[in-house]
């Protein structure tokens, strides 16, 4: 009689703990281009789609329409792109895309506010500022300079024409200054579904930045890789009457590529 009783309660908080688990996954805004390198003026046309996610499993989030969506050029000016974006499907859920007609040689960055995002399992707000980086034409000046939002991942490494293996390292900012010790959450975008993490523990890969705010990750596989630095911010959000904790998300997608080989 005490064996099961002992084996249920087990079982029980077993449950629970699954339970729990699966609801606090890492969520990642996502601001993916159809191409992170440009070389072909023929080829210059690319789509740029926002969602919101847990991108390794693949399970997908509504995305309302962004309060802010963008692009900054390597000579620092910024274009409000928000009423181009059209609506969409990503992973079953409302997401948006836009096409992007890439003229001249450039760096661009595109990047998204999305309105805050309430998640109850958290019991807390969630705004992720997300971009994304793209080399047109052989051109590389400005990748590494900040867009000036609330909170962002400014690449060390620049963050395209990667190899897979490549280390990668960014510098996590807060209104502008760099943050010590930033917790930052790694997921690879598993698009095809092919790749299945051996345990719960490596469907997010977690790093802390150092005292100047500097991380780095060294990429295991080809594909798009998300970085979500995260901190909480000092303002507080009514939810129902009742204030509540916001995290801020700073988001930064990074394509890695497999040599090619004759």
């Amino acid at each position: 009689m005490g064996r099961d009783i002992n084996r249920l309660i087990y079982l029980s908080c077993f449950v629970i703990i699954m339970i729990f688990a699966s609801n606090v996954d890492a969520h990642f805004g996502m601001v993916i281009p159809s191409d992170s390198m440009i070389m072909n003026p023929q080829k210059s046309m690319i789509t740029i789609t926002c969602s919101f996610s847990h991108p390794m499993e693949m399970k997908g989030m509504d995305l309302q329409r962004p309060a802010r969506f963008g692009v900054m050029t390597g000579e620092g000016k910024e274009v409000n792109l928000l009423d181009t974006l059209k609506p969409t499907k990503v992973m079953g859920h409302k997401a948006w895309k836009m096409q992007y007609k890439v003229r001249k040689p450039g760096v661009y960055q595109f990047y998204m506010e999305p309105v805050p995002y309430w998640e109850p399992a958290e019991d807390h707000y969630i705004i992720h500022y997300t971009k994304t980086v793209v080399g047109a034409f052989g051109d590389e000046e400005g990748w590494d300079r900040p867009v000036g939002l609330k909170t962002e991942i400014v690449p060390l490494t620049r963050p395209f024409g990667l190899y897979a293996g490549n280390l990668f390292q960014g510098v996590v900012l807060l209104d502008g200054k760099p943050v010590p010790y930033a917790e930052v959450e790694v997921e690879y975008y598993n698009q095809d579904r092919k790749a299945e993490a051996p345990t719960e523990y490596m469907i997010t890969q977690v790093i802390k930045a150092d005292r100047n705010g500097v991380f780095s990750y060294a990429v295991p596989k080809a594909g798009w890789w998300g970085f979500a630095a995260l901190n909480t911010s000092d303002k507080k959000m009514d939810y129902k009457g009742k204030p509540k904790d916001v995290e801020l998300g700073a988001v930064l997608w990074v394509q890695f590529l497999n040599w090619k080989e004759k």
